[in-house]
């Protein structure tokens, strides 16, 4: 029989539905003719669970004790055998959208959105809504999606279930959501949505008195029950080149690419092998690539092209500098906080060495981006890059508001943020000495602020162009002689060539 609106055939959980709606003589199917039901079906990750799903229906009469069609029907798993306490239909939705969520692909919250449109009970569903609405700016009602995982949870759900939906709240309500997450990945460690939650990389903000060992020991005493699954393979890459072990980040990301070439996380740790390895025209080349193949439905899209056009600034490719800039990160294109991280701190970055001439648009930048945001960001992070893109645009009044609100904020923006934004606003006022000295002073606890090692270099090169422009040539041939030794950088030897003798 038609399926629904006439698209494909009539089924239920992939059995064909007679002119009565009856299933008496099991007939399966999968793939296309499923759209009809499923939508979301023709592609390998949808049609390789709906086989899984159809293998277990036909092994369980070979499998099960004499007695089991007394038992209750036996429930839908994730990708990693986790019960889901829904129907078939639902269960296949939610996968899609943590097969999205682990590969940082865009639409996850679509493929959630479906889950409880199917099922509205499913508390595991609407957490995972409210999650990614909360954490990745998802497009989500974020209080009604927690309030119906909150409901739901209480109507139906396992432990494990309402355990996940307790991280979900605390996180977004602030309430000890760390502590609940970790306490919830050593009771249930194949939960890969939780520990994507938990590894800071590039789709959450992670745990945030998370350190590099911690995580470290998290991704590996988990991995063992993913057995072999690429998914932590990619977030140990990540790790692995945070701890400057490139050579073995860079085959983790490769394994972990090989097995899903659509693995964000492992795409992410390989641009970063790339630039602090000086492999600036392969990674500029492999990453350019990536993006306009298998990338072409990554979330943060602008974030890669931002390391392509790190690898660009690096090589002193001025043009490419620029026109990757107003093909891939000007405002329009990017927007909010991505467009405050990486498409104002490339603006800087690139008139800092001179591969950007005349006026650069930062204001246009800042204009994306809510002035709460700019002004009063929850975390350091956020406040570095707010002042990144406040001292490009010269704007001293909301250098200051910013210095003041991280006065009263919290322990790193204290620490971190309020010299950081004097010394910002020392460099506007062509106060170059006061500059470098405020900046110099910073670098030893800049990783407080989290982010990587290629974001908090925008700090240095601040640094190297106050000395240049103070005249301590001495000083900026140093710095530069010990940049070149991380990594060959073309532009740096122009900028060292360049100095006074």
């Amino acid at each position: 029989m038609p399926g629904p609106l006439g698209m494909g055939v009539a089924t239920g959980d992939g059995r064909l539905l007679d002119a009565r709606g009856r299933a008496e003589r099991p007939l399966f199917t999968l793939g296309a003719p499923r759209r009809g039901e499923l939508w979301e079906t023709t592609a390998i990750p949808e049609i390789r669970v709906q086989a899984a799903a159809l293998a277990q229906e036909l092994l369980a009469p070979l499998t099960r004790p004499a007695r089991a069609a007394r038992r209750p029907r036996r429930r839908p798993v994730d990708a990693h055998g986790l019960a889901l306490s829904t129907h078939a239909e639902a269960a296949a939705a939610y996968r899609t959208g943590l097969d999205r969520v682990l590969k940082v692909r865009a639409a996850a919250e679509d493929a959630f959105g479906r889950a409880v449109t199917l099922d509205p009970g499913f508390a595991l569903g609407h957490a995972a809504l409210a999650l990614v609405g909360h954490e990745c700016g998802a497009e989500v009602d974020v209080p009604r999606a927690l309030a119906d995982a909150q409901r739901s949870a209480r109507e139906r759900a396992d432990e494990r279930e309402r355990s996940f939906v307790d991280v979900v709240t605390r996180r977004i309500h602030g309430d000890d959501g760390d502590g609940a997450l970790l306490r919830h990945l050593e009771a249930y460690p194949a939960d890969a949505l939780a520990l994507a939650t938990a590894v800071p990389t590039i789709a959450f903000s992670g745990i945030n008195d998370l350190d590099d060992a911690y995580a470290l020991r998290l991704v590996e005493r988990t991995s063992p029950v993913y057995d072999g699954h690429w998914f932590p393979t990619s977030l140990l890459a990540f790790l692995r080149q945070e701890e400057g072990r490139y050579g073995e980040a860079g085959e983790l990301a490769h394994r972990a690419l090989a097995a899903e070439p659509a693995a964000g996380h492992a795409v992410h740790a390989l641009a970063h092998v790339h630039y602090e390895s000086g492999a600036h025209a392969t990674g500029r080349d492999w990453l350019d690539g990536w993006i306009s193949g298998q990338g072409r439905g990554a979330v943060h899209r602008a974030h890669f092209s931002w390391h392509v056009a790190l690898h660009e600034l690096a090589l002193d490719d001025t043009a490419a500098v620029r026109k990757r800039w107003f093909a891939q990160l000007a405002p329009g294109r990017v927007t909010g906080v991505r467009a405050l991280v990486d498409s104002g701190s490339l603006l800087w970055r690139a008139r800092l060495s001179g591969s950007w001439r005349g006026r650069i648009p930062a204001a246009d930048v800042l204009g994306t981006v809510a002035q709460e945001v700019v002004e009063r960001p929850a975390t350091a992070f956020t406040a570095l890059h707010a002042a990144v893109a406040l001292a490009a645009a010269g704007d001293l009044a909301a250098l200051r508001r910013l210095r003041d609100h991280a006065a009263g904020a919290d322990e790193v923006q204290r620490e971190i943020i309020v010299p950081l934004c004097e010394s910002f606003a020392a460099l506007v006022e062509e106060r170059f000495h006061d500059a470098a000295r405020g900046l110099d002073a910073l670098l030893p606890g800049l990783r407080k602020v989290g982010g990587s090692a290629a974001q908090r270099e925008v700090v240095e090169e601040t640094l190297l162009y106050a000395l240049v422009a103070g005249g301590r040539c001495d000083a900026a041939r140093r710095l530069l002689d010990a940049r070149l030794d991380r990594q060959h950088a073309p532009r740096d030897r122009r900028m060292l060539a360049g100095l006074p003798v």
